[in-house]
């Protein structure tokens, strides 16, 4: 076996997985094969809540994959990029035995998952720089030639240090690790950044897989939409491994609403907007006394170092404004993750630093 369904595990190849009642798309005007009930609930807005729904929605499929200009066979719907990482990990890592790798500080759940399932975690830490973080890539091709990595997991933009990987470093780290390991690129954060997706490469590696979402540039972190995109071999893979009903019905009724022709228009004239507000915010972090350092960042966030962070937690706790501790990273001991709000939103966090206004959006 070649490909990168020789670096699945073993028992998963061949695992046909769970065949639930509706996985069979049967097609037929009285259901009695799946023990439903056969009301619909009081509280039912017209869904048909009473029956399961399809595991992997064709109509959102198809939607989902026109957005992101792939094949249709080529993407799964999951719940939020969180279970993309979930059933990746455990497609590819035997406990004890194949590792993960990652480049902290970085989003939390690949280490997590990669814990649960007791995998290996190996690590090439980020560079700090003036203003902005970098990736270590001849560092992490050194450890990728020592160790037993299966899945490397990157953010781009990266959660929460706010770089994007190039094109060409995606395709470095792939070519490097053909045969060898998966890479994984979650760009949660894509359409905040003017950096091509990493699924322009998926032609070119069957090892590569591309993680998105519909939880922040399209308003539905609640309704928990994602899609895990990769060679279709790996697809199949991956749905035989999920959970039988991964997609609840209204969830995809939102997504499917949520991407119609005159709701992209509003999401992006709002990206639009939280690019500015991203820019005006910075500027006024940056005239403040006691920064350290705001890094630049091409998502939808600033990671923001400050003398006495504690302070600043505190007093913008004080005035109503939440913000994201990071102090528990020994990397960042001394930061702050600010997300780029409404403009009104970013008064509120501006006056609360006591930083200079820089101009409001019109």
């Amino acid at each position: 076996m070649s490909g990168v369904l020789a670096l699945v595990r073993e028992d998963l190849r061949d695992f046909a997985g769970y065949a639930s009642a509706r996985r069979a798309q049967l097609i037929g005007n009285v259901w009695l094969n799946a023990n439903e009930s056969p009301w619909s609930s009081p509280a039912d807005s017209g869904l048909s809540l009473n029956r399961y729904p399809e595991p992997q929605p064709p109509a959102l499929r198809a939607r989902l994959a026109e957005l992101y200009g792939v094949a249709e066979d080529r993407l799964m719907i999951t719940r939020g990029s969180d279970e993309g990482i979930d059933l990746l990990v455990r497609a590819f890592c035997r406990a004890g035995r194949d590792g993960v790798l990652i480049a902290p500080p970085s989003f939390g759940m690949y280490a997590v998952c990669a814990r649960v399932q007791g995998a290996l975690l190996f690590e090439v830490p980020l560079r700090d720089g003036d203003r902005a973080w970098s990736l270590d890539v001849a560092a992490m091709l050194v450890l990728l030639a020592q160790q037993p990595v299966k899945l490397v997991f990157l953010c781009s933009p990266a959660n929460p240090t706010g770089q994007a990987l190039s094109i060409a470093e995606i395709r470095e780290l792939a070519t490097a690790m053909r045969g060898r390991a998966v890479l994984v690129i979650d760009e949660a954060y894509g359409e905040f950044s003017s950096v091509d997706s990493a699924s322009s490469l998926l032609d070119e590696f069957d090892n590569l897989v591309v993680l998105r979402t519909l939880s922040k540039a399209y308003a539905l972190a609640g309704a928990r939409v994602g899609s895990v995109i990769a060679a279709p071999a790996l697809i199949a893979v991956l749905r035989n491994i999920a959970a039988p009903y991964p997609v609840p019905a209204p969830s995809a009724a939102l997504a499917l609403a949520a991407l119609a022709p005159e709701a992209v228009a509003i999401a992006g004239k709002r990206l639009r907007t939280s690019l500015v507000e991203r820019d005006r915010v910075a500027a006024a972090i940056r005239s403040m006394p006691g920064l350290i350092r705001c890094y630049d960042s091409v998502g939808n966030y600033l990671l923001v170092r400050f003398s006495d962070a504690d302070a600043i937690f505190a007093r913008l706790l004080a005035a109503g404004v939440v913000v994201r501790d990071m102090r528990a990273n020994p990397a960042l001991a001394d930061a702050l993750r600010i997300s780029i709000g409404s403009p009104e939103e970013n008064d509120a966090l501006i006056n609360a630093l006591g930083a200079e206004a820089m101009g409001k959006v019109a």
